[in-house]
């Protein structure tokens, strides 16, 4: 059976929490691991915080878009905003890149989600947005189907 939800808020570094918390909560029903949960809150902590920091530059007026579809043992997330975009994603991708490294940006996120994740997409152009699509297949709920 597939299932889905989408969330969209507003971009304010306090909303960072709320993201996490909600795309958990729904998964929660797949019954994850514990570092299975722990990896995805923290993917999507990544990616919602790109998306305000980077996409926004702390614009409270920008908007963050997440959707989560559970299929089978599958999660796939689908973090999206309409900010000003990624000039080079294969750079960006690259560990320790930053952009903002006045903020103390360590410039690990991708690298975080890539590690988390069992795919990642990062699609983006200059003045539109960003648009990062993850994947993940969860272990504990195959054990439980067999």
């Amino acid at each position: 059976m597939k299932n889905n939800m989408e969330i969209k808020f507003s971009a304010l570094s306090q909303n960072e929490s709320f993201a996490r918390v909600t795309v958990a909560a729904f998964i929660a029903q797949l019954d994850p691991t514990m570092d299975e949960l722990t990896e995805i809150k923290t993917v999507v902590s990544e990616a919602v915080t790109n998306s305000i920091i980077h996409g926004y530059e702390n614009d409270p007026e920008g908007i963050v878009y997440i959707s989560c579809i559970i299929e089978g043992d599958t999660v796939e997330l689908t973090i999206r905003d309409e900010g000003l975009g990624i000039t080079n994603v294969d750079e960006a991708i690259q560990p320790l890149y930053t952009t903002k490294p006045e903020l103390e940006r360590s410039g690990m996120g991708f690298t975080i989600m890539e590690n988390f994740m069992d795919e990642m997409r990062v699609i983006s152009h200059e003045g539109e947005g960003t648009i990062i699509r993850l994947k993940k297949h969860l272990t504990k709920s195959k054990a439980l189907c067999n």
